[in-house]
């Protein structure tokens, strides 16, 4: 039993369990475990890493492109590309931060300590969001002015057309992308199953969308989580997708309604 755990133990006995020391507990939890810091660095490094590099041999090789990859060319794409990784990453620490429990049967300490349930998930939901609000938003920005020095006269500047948004809605996006893991996990209880959701929700679902008759296309597609979200993430917007803060607001919508499903079987099933 983990040190958090006994705290809560100690303090339902003496009927002092609150919400605000239910999240103290969880960001213990969350501090202590050696996975949530790796995949949180996971995130952080491979989109730092993979924009810089990218935006590095993009300048050094601009010379030798080919035209359609100079007409393709852009600047915040090329800084921030490396969000594909890191909602992976984040999501999956989303994930395990229930799913580990579960895994470890701590779980059952957890809820015995606060058996109303339900603040156990506002908790975890408050420590995971500031975490990832503050450090994908860092992230973002950080990449993406880290890649503009490295694309040198090719570069654009936060003050350009759009950009500042683009910036701001990737590290929006991946703190949302955090929180639907939560859901997922909460939801399945099992770290396998959590992921697999995850992953065919924000990746496989669009490509077999593919195959659909493009009248379906131009009418759903757009409306898929992943696309939703997604739609913020370009410079230019995308006229087969909804507008950029309409597609972020939709793809909100999907992450609450996958909390209050995951709030409302937390209460119902058994530990």
């Amino acid at each position: 039993m983990t040190a958090s755990t006994e705290y809560l133990i100690s303090s339902a006995g003496s009927g002092e369990v609150t919400l605000a020391r239910t999240i103290k507990s969880e960001w213990v939890k969350f501090g202590t475990l050696w996975s949530n810091r790796l995949l949180a660095a996971t995130a952080v490094l491979g989109m730092v890493g993979i924009g810089w590099v990218a935006s590095f041999f993009t300048n050094h090789d601009w010379d030798h492109l080919r035209p359609r990859q100079i007409a393709r060319f852009d600047a915040v794409d090329t800084s921030l590309n490396g969000w594909n990784l890191a909602q992976l990453a984040i999501g999956v620490l989303g994930v395990i931060l229930v799913t580990g429990e579960y895994g470890t049967g701590m779980i059952r300490a957890t809820l015995t300590a606060v058996p109303t349930r339900r603040p156990v998930l506002w908790a975890k939901l408050v420590v995971l969001t500031v975490v990832a609000a503050v450090l994908m938003t860092a992230t973002s920005f950080t990449a993406f002015l880290g890649g503009q020095l490295f694309l040198g006269s090719h570069s654009t500047t936060l003050g350009a057309p759009n950009v500042l948004r683009v910036v701001i809605a990737t590290g929006l996006y991946l703190t949302l992308v955090a929180v639907l893991g939560l859901a997922f996990g909460t939801l399945l209880r099992n770290t396998a199953a959590g992921i697999a959701c995850f992953i065919g929700i924000l990746l496989v679902l669009p490509a077999i969308t593919d195959v659909l008759p493009s009248s379906w296309q131009d009418t759903v597609v757009k409306y898929l989580p992943s696309n939703a979200g997604q739609a913020a993430l370009t410079v230019k917007a995308d006229p087969a997708l909804l507008a950029p803060w309409t597609g972020m607001a939709v793809f909100a919508c999907y992450v609450v309604a996958a909390l209050v499903c995951a709030a409302v079987t937390l209460t119902r099933r058994d530990a």
